[in-house]
């Protein structure tokens, strides 16, 4: 089957999500394009795609064994989007592909409903029970690890059950494909979703306003710090308890930070708290409140804002656990920024020491504030650091000429494939 008339249904919790680009390139390109997501109340067009909206029905048992809770969440969802498919077909709509961000499992059953349509998984990542996993960070590791190793493979029910009618896979690293099962793997392609590599470029003349009458520019020296949350698996623990050095070495440097108070990944904070207030309140002491007023939160901001605090980023630093590679480290890449990133997978995978960055052990509080300060001393090495970064993502991460070209071509793979049927 050629691209040329295909009917495609999308599936993800947080429309787009992953599909910003993809879904109005490929309605841009003729095709009818239609997404099943919880987050709209209505039906509504956008930019060519039609969003269908799907109510959840039911709530968690209680008493349910623990091992069990996240896959009934799982079974909510995709029993509640699998009625939603139902009435699209009685309405007509026969997809020739579907494509799914299955994490949710949204699309557990959508084969039982269209058998002849060709499904594509976003395979983000698959849950491994190896100590360097689930025990990487010991602070904030399963209290019972004795069993963690069991709840971990539970929650790869969801995906078990999904490798069964998955047609084909596509994952954004070698790394977050390189978790799943190896009987997978011949099915899953790996591209990234992209970075407008146009829009993230440098700007020597950006501005960023961090409190009232306070501008930064790329005459002062801004340090970075950017997560969706601030929260341990990104490190912001890790950069938190580095910074009352990093005040003292660095007199006038000031420090912003983006991100917002919940939880992504990871566990929780106590009740009633926050990670990002728990570690503000571990360190504040140890700042004098003239160096505290250098420290910025900003929380979260819009893209313009966002792409701003890159602009006038001297040095960006990222932390991850290994886990998936956050978009802002690749858009850091684009902006030209200096990066000093833990060495962690799949950071290694996007970035090459003192070539593209400098990376430091995740851990290693010590380094780095000394690997960040001899950057901030090192004009020369930031200019080479930041070009080559900017050179790597406008050649292997640019979302016009090359990701979205990628996934176009995966699309059209996809539906050449003789679909796979459900099995009991």
């Amino acid at each position: 089957m050629k691209l040329g008339a295909m009917k495609l249904l999308l599936i993800h919790q947080n429309f787009p999500g992953q599909y910003k680009h993809l879904a109005p390139e490929l309605a841009r390109l003729g095709h009818e394009v239609v997404a099943l997501t919880p987050k709209v109340k209505k039906p509504a067009l956008w930019n060519g795609v039609k969003l269908l909206p799907y109510a959840i029905s039911g709530g968690s048992t209680r008493g349910i064994h623990p091992f069990l809770t996240d896959f009934e969440t799982k079974i909510l969802r995709g029993t509640s989007c699998y009625q939603a498919a139902l009435a699209l077909r009685q309405q007509g709509f026969q997809p020739d592909v579907i494509l799914a961000h299955h994490g949710w499992g949204e699309s557990l059953f959508l084969k039982d409903v269209w058998p002849k349509a060709r499904l594509g998984l976003y395979c983000e990542l698959y849950h491994l029970t190896s100590a360097d996993f689930i025990a990487f960070d010991p602070e904030f590791s399963q209290i019972d690890s004795v069993t963690e190793p069991l709840r971990i493979r539970m929650k790869n029910l969801n995906n078990r059950l999904h490798e069964e009618v998955m047609d084909a896979g596509i994952s954004p690293t070698r790394f977050q494909a390189g978790t799943f099962p190896e009987h997978w793997r011949d099915r899953i392609t790996v591209a990234h979703d992209g970075i407008d590599t146009d829009l993230v470029k440098p700007d020597p003349q950006a501005k960023l306003e961090v409190t009232q009458g306070r501008i930064l520019t790329r005459d002062d020296e801004v340090i970075t710090f950017i997560n969706r949350n601030l929260e341990p698996y990104r490190g912001y623990h890790v950069f938190m308890r580095a910074l009352p050095e990093i005040l003292r070495r660095r007199p006038h440097a000031h420090v912003t930070l983006i991100g917002g108070d919940e939880v992504s990944y990871g566990s929780r904070p106590p009740e009633g708290q926050t990670w990002k207030q728990i570690f503000i309140d571990e360190v504040k002491d140890q700042i004098a409140p003239e160096d505290w007023a250098r420290v910025h939160f900003l929380g979260r901001v819009p893209y313009d804002r966002f792409l701003s605090m890159m602009q006038v980023s001297r040095v960006h630093v990222y932390l991850t656990y290994p886990f998936v590679l956050s978009w802002s480290l690749l858009e850091a890449m684009s902006a030209g920024c200096a990066i000093l990133a833990s060495g962690t997978a799949p950071v290694r995978e996007a970035l090459t020491e003192d070539d593209t960055g400098w990376m430091v052990d995740f851990f290693d509080r010590a380094a780095l504030v000394d690997r960040l300060c001899a950057l901030l001393d090192d004009p020369a090495t930031r200019a080479r650091l930041g070009a080559k970064a900017r050179r790597v993502a406008q050649d292997t991460y640019d979302l016009r000429r090359i990701c979205l070209p990628q996934h176009l071509a995966w699309v059209e793979g996809l539906a050449a494939r003789t679909p796979r049927a459900p099995r009991d």
